[in-house]
């Protein structure tokens, strides 16, 4: 999370996206004005809901759906922590067009993954996490200008790339 708050800072967040509910509880303490919208598939969906806290005051709810066949919530902000590297090149480009369509003027998409060095020769831990992605999903890591080719290729521009520890994190404006 430290990595991503210069570029959520840049925000007047109404709205997120988001899934699994740890993120959400964390987006609702840290911009108290904000509210959450988890969204993902209908078993994702109850165990966060399980999960959340009561003293949320309502700004955290919780949407059944798939974001590739279902409509996407209108949000000033998208987050994807973990999911891009599941998915190969054309559907990333079908979330990220959903994402771009629904996201209000002046918002964005946050994108947390491992990021493969331009040359693809490390670091070795993003190497094992895309074999690992791979294996499982069918899909890969990728490197910041393919994350680049990605939000284009999706109309979203002006692509700010934050290097982690381990995750780095990519914020696309509409």
């Amino acid at each position: 999370m430290n990595q991503s708050m210069v570029l959520q800072q840049k925000f007047f967040l109404r709205g997120f996206t988001g899934a699994g509910g740890g993120l959400a509880k964390e987006c609702i303490s840290l911009y108290p004005n904000a509210n959450v919208i988890i969204f993902d598939l209908p078993e994702v969906v109850e165990i966060a809901k399980k999960d959340s806290v009561t003293s949320d005051k309502g700004r955290i709810t919780f949407q059944k759906g798939d974001f590739f066949k279902d409509p996407v919530p209108e949000a000033d902000l998208y987050i994807l922590a973990r999911i891009l590297h599941s998915w190969n090149d054309e559907q990333c480009i079908q979330l990220l067009t959903n994402m771009h369509k629904a996201c209000k003027p002046g918002g964005g998409v946050i994108v947390v993954e491992v990021v493969l060095n331009e040359d693809r020769r490390g670091p070795p831990e993003a190497h094992i996490y895309s074999t690992i992605m791979l294996l499982i999903y069918g899909g890969r890591g990728r490197t910041a200008s393919e994350h680049q080719a990605l939000f284009s290729a999706a109309g979203f521009k002006e692509m700010e790339h934050k290097k982690g520890n381990f995750f780095d994190v990519m914020l696309g404006r509409k």
